[in-house]
């Protein structure tokens, strides 16, 4: 399952309805939640403004859903994904995987945040505490760490 949304959300809520959806086949509910956070060293973060390509973002996220889910062994995954003005330690993301195992669970979360940060159609624009304001480019890590798993072979 896929959301993308301008109002919070939340953790709890969420991990107890994806729990209650695979009682009695889920062992394993492995979430990762990301919160807005100073992209600069040397002045404040004020806020993170997200724009996304409206439906093209969810099929993206949905496919790589679909891939983690041909790749692991897992039951279910959702991703939740804000968009719109975000304030330094707002909740920006939300990542869950459902398996029967654990291990399953670990590596089709990891997948998905990884590949979130290249892969889904969003634009981060920054704007510091001193009003100055810039998109934020994609770091060669991410890319770096994403094109890891598209060398990996499925593992399920």
């Amino acid at each position: 399952m896929v959301i993308v949304q301008e109002s919070d959300f939340d953790v709890a809520q969420l991990m107890d309805d994806l729990r209650q959806r695979g009682a009695g086949k889920a062992g394993a509910l492995v979430t990762f939640t990301g919160y807005v956070r100073d992209y600069t060293h040397d002045t404040a973060t004020q806020s993170l403004f997200l724009e996304h390509y409206p439906g093209m973002c969810e099929r993206e996220i949905e496919a790589l859903c679909s891939s983690a889910q041909s790749r692991w062994d897992i039951h279910e995954c959702l991703v939740v994904h804000r968009v719109g003005e975000l304030q330094n330690s707002d909740q920006i993301v939300f990542v869950a995987a459902s398996s029967a195992h654990r291990g399953d669970a670990f590596k089709a979360c990891e997948f998905l945040i990884d590949a979130l940060k290249t892969r889904a159609p969003f634009w981060k624009r920054e704007t510091l505490a001193n009003g100055e304001r810039f998109w934020v480019q994609q770091r060669e890590a991410d890319a770096s760490k994403t094109s890891q798993w598209n060398d990996s072979a499925p593992t399920k």
